[in-house]
């Protein structure tokens, strides 16, 4: 199955796992809880499809790579206690608190949160001394003497031995014991993602044209070269700064990322191709309503072309569509905040600020609020910070109050207008593309990039657009009266 897949399932498990009878014990005994071994090429998102899992499920999360473990770490060191047996008193042998277990009881007491996740990463690639172990832990949830606490499901992850010369092959007393999910790479599934985190434009329109360059790995005389998922959400990031520097992304940055000079030497020179396509395009000036923007003839260009037009577009507008997502967010996490406070007294700024500050860091000592999470958090405390600068010469009572209520209608406003805006550039978009291309293959294109992005849809479904829906609706007769067609044919005999 695919990483989308993948996580739902584990969700599944989580769910089921978790789920309580009347009495509140556990519908799944948790020692018949199978630990689940996520099984797949290195790279692909196994990390971080758990970290997305835990946030979803508002669990804990705590994450090891194995291989970065030995037996005394993993299961404690030893120490000499005494015990009575018979009447008689001996020295026996006893271990600390493994490492790993304690650093769950540990989450569980910064979080407040009892459910979670122990993901141990590379777990069939572990030492001779340490694979025993690794059986008494997948059979009886106990590192040494100390056991997982209950609610906490096992996650383990492995690859493939053609990937890694360390991997020892798991045996049959081991894969009787865990649920086993196999994940292969597909490009399909890690867009959905790649669109909701923004991950940069050049990238996702360079790998729809190239996308068996999305996962690849090749034996050659000077070793392995290879390109993730992983190395392209990397070099995604660094570009994105790299940009807002001003620095130049060149080749050797890319094969800093990207283990297979030939992919990266492609990739590098489509990406200056993009960024010459984006001003030659004229992409603002197509979404300020310019159709006739381009100084060009797109309907003769090749299909590579065409598809880096509608990415530029998709692009752009995504950025707003995520913009448009947080506001949205930021907005009500201060309207929740702001309603406590004009219920006292003074309404002092300086509360709400502190309040805010607090929750951020809270939920950062916690370590169970996503990125997504923490950023509303980090934005909404920015904008009470500049309430207090604002409201400090206003009087406090009424007047501050009214000040208040003025400051955050202004920037719901705001708010607003950026979305309209956002709406009217998508419109332009779809009359560009329509001017051009009629109602082809293009249109085709767009429309369903846009309805696989969640930062888009949620822009749409909460906003509208008619040109999205006619265009929608147009499609759908259009498959409908092929499919009514195919119909009709094949009860003719397949005549025409």
């Amino acid at each position: 199955m695919n990483i989308k897949e993948a996580k739902q399932e584990i969700i599944n498990t989580v769910e089921a796992c978790l789920a309580r009878d009347e009495t509140g014990a556990f519908e799944i005994p948790p020692e018949k809880q199978r630990p689940i071994l996520l099984m797949g090429p290195p790279g692909i998102g196994k990390t971080a499809v758990m970290e997305q899992v835990a946030a979803e499920c508002g669990i804990n999360l705590v994450s090891y790579t194995i291989t970065h473990h030995t037996r005394q770490s993993a299961i404690g060191l030893p120490f000499i206690s005494k015990r009575e047996f018979g009447g008689k008193e001996y020295s026996v042998t006893e271990y600390t608190m493994s490492e790993i277990i304690a650093s769950v009881y540990e989450q569980i007491e910064r979080s407040g949160v009892r459910e979670g996740i122990l993901f141990l990463d590379e777990i069939n690639c572990v030492s001779e001394t340490l694979a025993p172990t690794m059986l008494q832990f997948l059979q009886y949830k106990m590192f040494g003497t100390h056991r997982v606490p209950e609610g906490f499901l096992i996650v383990t992850a492995g690859n493939p031995p053609e990937y890694n010369k360390s991997v020892r092959e798991l045996d049959i007393v081991t894969l009787d014991r865990v649920k086993r999910i196999d994940v292969e790479a597909d490009f399909g599934a890690w867009k959905e993602y790649a669109y909701s985190v923004g991950i940069h434009g050049s990238i996702l329109s360079y790998l729809e044209i190239r996308q068996e360059h999305f996962y690849h790995v090749e034996s050659g005389l000077d070793g392995k070269s290879f390109v993730t998922a992983r190395g392209w959400e990397d070099l995604s990031r660094m570009i994105t700064v790299y940009e807002k520097l001003g620095r130049e992304v060149t080749e050797k940055l890319v094969r800093q990322y990207l283990q297979s000079a030939e992919i990266a030497a492609d990739y590098a020179a489509y990406y200056e191709l993009y960024n010459r396509y984006y001003q030659q395009f004229r992409i603002e000036d197509i979404l300020a309503g310019d159709t006739d923007a381009p100084d060009r003839d797109f309907r003769r260009a090749g299909f590579d072309e065409k598809l880096s037009l509608t990415g530029l577009l998709t692009d752009r507008l995504n950025r707003d569509f995520r913009a448009f997502g947080m506001d949205e967010d930021v907005q009500k996490k201060l309207f929740g905040e702001l309603k406590q406070l004009l219920q006292t007294e003074n309404a002092d700024p300086a509360a709400l600020r502190a309040r805010l500050q607090r929750s951020y860091e809270e939920a950062g000592e916690a370590r169970i609020a996503g990125a997504e999470e923490m950023k509303i958090l980090r934005n909404a405390l920015q904008a009470a910070k500049e309430l207090e600068r604002a409201a400090s010469p206003v009087p406090a009572g009424a007047e501050r109050k009214q000040f208040i209520r003025e400051w955050f209608g202004s920037r719901e406003a705001e708010r607003k207008r950026k979305a309209e805006e956002t709406g009217e550039k998508l419109t332009n978009a779809f009359a560009f593309l329509e001017k051009t291309f009629g109602e082809g293959q293009e249109i085709v294109i767009f429309l369903t990039e846009l309805s696989a992005g969640r930062h888009s849809l949620r822009f749409i479904t909460e906003c509208g657009n008619e040109a999205y829906y006619r265009f929608n609706r147009l499609l759908l007769l259009k498959d409908r009266q092929e499919q009514l067609k195919a119909e009709v044919m094949e009860l003719m005999g397949g005549t025409d």
